[in-house]
């Protein structure tokens, strides 16, 4: 059987084109990383006690930055 090298060549690059759009469609389609309230309602603190935002998100407060150093509970 003979290939046609100039067929299989588009078909290759075709498929790492395809490929390639795929992954990027995929970090552009991704919602971004968002902070939740799950830490809140098992401790029973607001989000603003371990962020500087009162929603939540960004920079963590002084206790905030406790908090993650004593992996992620309540410091003493």
């Amino acid at each position: 059987m003979k290939i046609n090298e100039p067929k299989t060549l588009i078909i290759a690059a075709g498929a790492m084109a395809a490929i390639a759009l795929t992954g990027v469609g995929a970090l552009l389609l991704s919602p971004p990383a968002a902070a939740t309230a799950e830490y809140a309602e098992q401790t029973g603190k607001s989000c603003g006690d371990c962020h500087t935002a009162s929603a939540g998100g960004g920079p963590l407060t002084p206790f905030g930055e406790k908090f993650k150093a004593n992996g992620d509970k309540m410091p003493k």
